[in-house]
């Protein structure tokens, strides 16, 4: 697990927590806190730091706000995906709009990648697993 942590990303990452983004917080606190797998907030992984990682599912949550959408940010956030998803890693992004405009369904989403498909004979639950 040693090339997933850069320790010189630490301390960035604390001071990340303690300031999250209004969406992070709203997603932080209304439901990722809330489920029954643990989900870590700013997490170091390689030489990056994730805004939200399920490791049990080895998923990555990422919140996108307008600085996401500028060239050579789309391009650093390309190289960084593909990077985790050398590793198994899968990387889900989100826009803040998304966050604030359709917030159950990104819920909806999350809970799709982190639940294993039901078979057959089970049914799944209306509100989802970990609720």
């Amino acid at each position: 697990m040693n090339e997933l942590y850069n320790k010189s990303l630490v301390e960035n990452s604390k001071k990340l927590r303690k300031e999250m983004t209004t969406e992070e917080k709203h997603l932080w606190y209304d439901f990722l806190k809330k489920l029954s797998v643990t989900v870590h907030r700013q997490k170091v992984l390689c030489d990056y730091i994730v805004d939200f990682y399920i490791p049990s599912k080895k998923i990555v949550i990422e919140i996108d706000g307008s600085q996401h959408y500028e060239h050579d940010a789309r391009e650093k956030d390309l190289i960084r995906d593909k990077k985790l998803e050398l590793l198994g890693i899968k990387v889900l992004r989100y826009t803040n709009f998304q966050i604030n405009r359709d917030f159950e369904n990104v819920c909806k989403d999350i809970l799709k990648n982190i639940t294993p498909h039901p078979s057959a004979s089970q049914t799944p639950s209306p509100q989802g697993e970990g609720f």
